[in-house]
Order: structure tokens, then C-alpha cells, then sequence
């Protein structure tokens, strides 16, 4: 399908990729993989178009349909979620065009057994089958399904992409991919803004489908689950493997020891011949076989061992300060923001020596707890404290806002370093993988692994005793997470972390406070502990809120719950029954009443989220935020009622 040719990007003086050659095939799933750097985004770069080689060349077919998600994009303003996500479907009309021009070249032609008349059959056979996988369910049906199993809720549909997170906006663009249904899918780091049930949903997507997938990922579980081809790209040059991630690991590890043994083998025998050429070179009577055995290693074809990239962290937290028993506690808890309240009620409590993982969707306040931590963020009712004596070592999730982009790697990290600690900089950067050269980049052109060592390099500046990171494993490669996440095991204080990583996760925490639905559970015991807990309770989740009756699970083939058709067709259902006992009638009534009520709030509600997304001078912002809060309240004990009442038989 897809074949690239001695392919080499060159640099000035620094070659990336050195001659590679591969090709991707029907329905291959390859896993891209190597250090940060190495060259995997360009690779997906250079297959789009988007970038030239210095030499070789890529072959695709004409009518290639690439769906290409890359690490960083620009994402569209001024529409609505499901308004910028049916943008999927413009495709279909050119399609539809390009139908209508096939079938009237077949129609003018009359050279049936050319090529060229085959090769217009062979396109209109592949567009028709296009458009009638396509049409199968209305764009709208397709859209909301994918959304949803992307984590977007039903009331997301209707806001603006502006109003969302750079995160959001990547899975709307995911989103747009999919729909596409691309014959082939280049992704790279899709799951680095995915909460586990959106990884778990599109583990299950991929396993399903039917094109080919060229995916870079520094999710271990996640590449052993949808990839079954590996290819390695290691100081410019490719180590291709026919099996997933971890089967890799295993073969590349005997590929080099066999290597290694075989060039220690030789190079004994080199070294026993020339000994015995350099020991008779001049005896007369030893003159054929020393000639014998010089021509001999003229000949021989010397085994070269492959060279590997051994450059590796080398973390060590400074040793934590000891704070109070009690790090940090928050009673009866609820925070959010003018606009949104985003937890409530919430009671939590993390002591001395904790490893405490904050777990769920993407929105649902795991980054605004830890804004609450940090002081920047005030609760809007209950109580918040850090504990005695606890000093906060503090990792945003979005480095890439928190760094300064004109400064250079060692200015960062001087910028802010004070007394003895100043002399040891180069020596931390260098633990970080900046050295040389490195450490006067520009933090604009850093990769966003680089951006994430930085951000992490700036936690050893003095010793924390509290440990708060969002999402710090983002960005960065399989081996940088193994020796970050053992820095962290050994490391003696309190840590907070925001992580979708299971593999980092499991072994790392011991107590997990799972964010869902505007509440805040806790749990007690491994992530994987948890993962079997949620499996059970992710068959009510996929459920509507409106009554757990009315939703079928669906098959792998069409894997998201549907959305509102459920409850239309429940109301269908009770308004089509004819004869109703009295007591039918009052239920009847009741829920008719309710649907009104749910109805005018749900009105009430996106007009005041219309007014508090952007205030006037008049506008009371507290006034709105109350009455919001009491509309919701409302709604959720009606449609609560509403649920139970369309339940009962005869309703």
C-alpha cells in the first residue's frame, strides 16, 4: 500500500533517518517506535507529504485516504462540537461528484477490455462501497456515537470547541479522523489526552478496524493490544519486527545477544589468525597457508554489532523534608468555577508518605484540585488545608504554557535555582538527557518529551516534600516513564499524581480518588484493583441517565451506547398506548409534566451558561451561579423521577 525507499533526512551536519526502507500493508498495525527525537514524527510527516527527504521516495496510491493525527495541531473556533465534527462528512459530497464524473466516462466509453476502462470500474465499485458503508446510519447517529465513546457527554455537543482544553479539541479532531474511516491511520501519542475508559473504548475501536495503522504511543498496554508489527528507528536506521511491543522487547533483546556473540566469535578467530599470520609471516615453509589465511580474511564478511542508543535518565528526588501526618484534607468540598461547578461534597484526606493517584475523565477536576492545592484556585464551599510544614513541588500538565519559549534550557532551570544548587545545573540537566550543545536550545524548538524532562528537571532544584503531578509521563518515551516512575517508588515523601498511564500507575500508588460525575470517590489499593472494580460498575456508566432500561449495549461492531433515540423512542412507546387505567393515567400525566419541567430547565440553564460564558457589566455572576446550581439540583431529582417512572410497567 504504502512503500518507502532508501529514504534519508539530513539536517546540516546531522542525518535523522539514514537510508530506511519499509513498507506498510493491508490492515498492518505497526507500533513506531524509539527515544524522543529519533525521527517517529517525521516519518508520519514525510508519508503526508508534509515534509521532504533529502533523498529516497515514498510510493501510495492515488486515492489513498490518510487520516493523520499529528502530536501538535491548530484547532477550528466558532463552531459547536457536533457542528465541527460532522466537517467528517464533506468528503462524502466530493466523492458523491467524483461518482457522477466516473459514471459518465463509462458511459461515453466503449474500449471495454481496456485498462483504463477496468481501472474506472474498479473506482466506481470501491466509491460505491464507500458511500454505502457511510450511509449505513445517519452522520449525525455516527458522530454522536463517536463522541461519546471519546468522553464527551451529551451536553457537550452543543458548546463551542473554543470553550474546551487543547485536549478536548484532540479527540474532536480524533473524532473527525475516524468518521472519515481513512484507509489508513497515522496517530501520533492519541492517547496522551485520554482518560482509561476513552483508551479502553478506542483500544476496542482499533482491534476492529479494518485498515492500516501506523501508531506512535509511549503506551505499553496500549500497543500490545492494537499493534502486531514493531518498527524500531534507532540513530537513523530501522529494526523492523513482525510482532507487537512487548514481543519486540523480547526478540530485540536475543537479536542483540546473538549479534554479540556471534562478533565475539569472530573476533576470536580474527584474532587467532592473525596471531598465526604475524607468527610464521616469514617462515618459508608456513608461506601458502599464511597467504591462505590472509586472503581469507580479505574475504571474510565481518559481523557488525548494531549500535544502540544506552542514553538514559538518571532521577533521584532529593530527600523530602518531613512535613505533618496530615499533607493535605478537604471537607465537604465543592470548587469549580463562575461558569461551571465542576465537584461537590468532596471529602479527602492524604497523609505522610502517601502515593495517591487522581483518576477519571478529562473535566472532571482532577488539574482543579490541584489548582486548589497550589493556592490558585479558592473552594466555593467547605473546607480546604495543606498540612503543617508541607512544601509543593509542582508539575503542570501543559509545560508548554508554563516555560518560558525564549529562554534557553540552562536559563530555565538558572532562572530560578538559588545558593549551592546553582553550581550543580548542568549536572541535573545532563541526568536529564541535556548535554553538550543541548543545554542552549531554545525551549521553542524542544520536542514535547524534551519540554517534559525540562519541567521534571525543575522538581530537583530543592527538596520537596510534596510531590503534585499532572499528567507527567505526557510526552515522554516507554524507557523515560520506567526510570521516572522508580525515581518515584523510592522517593520518601507524599505524591500526588494525574496520570491516564496504567503501566506507570500500577506498583506506583496505593489509593486512588477516582473524579466522575461531579463527585469524588475514594478507593483504597492498586490501580489494578481499581480496573476490575470499574469494569462492574462501566456497564451502568455506558447506561443513559434517563432510565437504565432503555439502552442496549452494543456490538464490537457498533461499540457506543446510542444517545437520545433511546429516550425519544421510550416516549414513543408510553404515548402510543391507548388504554390506561387510572392509576396509568396519573403516571402518564406525571411523567408528561416532568418532560415539560425537564425541558424549560434544560432551556433555563444553556441560557445562563450563554450569559456566564461571557458577562456583561450588569450581570450578577453570583445571582446566575445560584440559580444555575438550583436549576440543576431540579433537574437531576426530575429526571431521576423520570427514569423510574418510564420503568414501571404500563408507563
Amino acid at each position: 500500500m504504502i512503500s518507502i525507499n532508501n529514504l534519508t533526512v539530513s539536517y546540516g551536519g546531522f542525518t535523522l533517518l539514514d537510508n530506511i526502507s519499509f513498507a506498510i500493508s493491508d490492515k498492518d498495525k505497526i507500533g513506531l517506535v524509539g527515544k524522543n527525537g529519533a525521527g517517529k514524527s517525521t516519518v508520519m510527516k514525510l508519508i503526508c507529504g508534509l515534509q521532504s527527504p533529502t533523498s529516497g521516495s515514498i510510493d501510495k496510491p492515488s486515492h489513498l485516504n490518510i487520516g493523520y493525527l499529528p502530536q501538535v495541531m491548530e484547532h477550528h473556533k466558532g463552531r459547536t462540537v457536533m457542528e465541527e465534527t460532522l466537517t467528517a462528512f464533506e468528503s462524502m459530497s466530493a466523492l458523491e461528484k467524483e461518482l457522477d464524473s466516473v459514471n459518465s466516462q463509462l458511459a461515453e466509453r466503449s474500449d471495454y477490455e481496456s485498462k483504463e476502462y477496468m481501472g474506472l470500474i474498479d473506482r466506481l465499485n470501491e466509491i460505491n462501497d464507500i458511500l454505502a458503508m457511510e450511509h449505513s446510519e445517519p452522520p449525525e447517529v455516527q458522530a454522536e456515537k463517536t463522541l461519546l465513546g471519546l468522553g464527551f457527554k451529551d451536553e457537550d455537543f452543543g458548546r463551542k470547541t473554543e470553550t474546551f482544553s487543547q485536549g478536548w479539541n484532540m479527540r474532536i479532531e480524533l473524532a473527525k479522523i475516524l468518521l472519515t474511516r481513512p484507509d489508513v491511520m497515522l496517530l501520533d501519542e492519541p492517547t496522551n489526552h485520554l482518560d482509561i475508559e476513552s483508551i479502553e473504548w478506542f483500544e476496542d475501536y482499533l482491534k476492529n478496524y479494518r485498515g492500516s495503522l501506523l501508531l506512535v504511543s509511549h503506551d505499553r498496554h496500549f500497543l500490545d493490544t492494537v499493534t502486531n508489527r514493531t518498527i524500531e528507528i534507532m540513530l537513523g536506521h530501522i529494526h523492523d519486527y513482525k510482532v507487537p511491543y512487548s514481543r519486540y522487547l523480547d526478540l530485540r533483546k536475543e537479536r542483540l545477544a546473538q549479534q554479540m556473540a556471534a562478533y565475539e566469535n569472530q573476533q576470536k578467530m580474527i584474532e587467532k589468525t592473525e596471531d598465526f599470520i604475524a607468527k610464521f609471516r616469514y617462515k618459508p615453509t608456513k608461506s601458502n597457508q599464511v597467504q591462505s589465511r590472509i586472503k581469507a580474511l580479505e574475504k571474510l564478511d565481518r559481523i557488525e554489532v548494531d549500535e544502540t542508543d544506552k542514553a538514559s535518565l538518571t532521577v533521584k528526588f532529593p530527600p523530602a523534608p518531613r512535613s505533618g501526618d496530615i499533607v493535605f484534607k478537604a471537607s465537604d468540598l465543592s470548587v469549580g468555577y463562575p461558569q461551571k461547578v465542576v465537584f461537590r461534597h468532596a471529602d479527602i484526606e492524604i497523609r505522610r508518605g502517601e502515593k495517591v493517584a487522581l483518576v477519571g475523565r478529562n473535566g472532571e477536576g482532577k488539574t482543579t484540585l490541584m489548582r486548589l492545592i497550589m493556592g490558585q484556585l479558592q473552594p466555593l464551599e467547605g473546607e480546604a488545608k495543606v498540612g503543617y510544614n508541607v512544601s509543593i513541588g509542582y508539575y503542570a500538565q501543559n509545560q508548554e504554557d508554563v516555560l518560558d519559549k525564549d529562554m534557553t534550557v540552562y536559563e530555565t532551570l538558572d532562572n530560578i535555582a538559588v545558593g549551592d544548587i546553582r553550581t550543580k545545573l548542568r549536572d541535573i540537566l545532563a541526568e536529564f538527557l541535556f548535554r553538550g550543545e543541548d543545554i542552549d536550545k531554545k525551549v521553542s524548538v524542544l520536542s514535547g518529551g524534551e519540554r517534559a524532562r525540562l519541567g521534571m528537571a525543575k522538581l530537583m532544584l530543592q527538596p520537596y516534600n510534596l510531590l503534585a503531578l499532572d499528567e507527567p509521563t505526557n510526552h515522554m518515551d516507554i524507557k523515560s516513564k520506567e526510570i521516572l516512575q522508580q525515581a518515584l517508588k523510592a522517593y520518601d515523601g507524599t505524591l500526588i499524581v494525574v496520570s491516564h498511564d496504567r503501566i506507570f500507575l500500577d506498583g506506583l500508588v496505593d489509593k486512588l480518588y477516582e473524579f466522575r460525575d461531579g463527585r469524588v470517590k475514594e478507593h483504597v489499593g492498586s490501580i489494578e484493583e481499581f480496573l476490575e472494580e470499574r469494569k462492574i460498575e462501566n456497564l451502568h456508566e455506558l447506561e443513559r441517565r434517563f432510565g437504565p432500561s432503555s439502552v442496549k449495549l452494543s456490538s464490537a461492531k457498533d461499540p457506543l451506547p446510542k444517545t437520545n433515540p433511546e429516550r425519544d423512542e421510550a416516549r414513543r412507546d408510553y404515548n402510543a398506548q391507548k388504554i390506561l387505567s387510572k392509576e396509568d393515567r396519573k403516571v402518564r400525566n406525571r411523567i408528561s409534566y416532568l418532560e415539560s419541567e425537564i425541558g424549560k430547565l434544560e432551556k433555563k440553564n444553556k441560557e445562563i451558561e450563554a450569559v456566564l460564558s461571557s458577562p456583561g457589566k450588569d450581570d450578577d455572576i453570583m445571582e446566575l451561579t445560584r440559580t444555575y446550581l438550583e436549576n440543576q439540583r431540579s433537574l437531576e431529582a426530575m429526571t431521576d423521577e423520570w427514569g423510574r417512572l418510564v420503568e414501571q410497567p404500563g408507563s
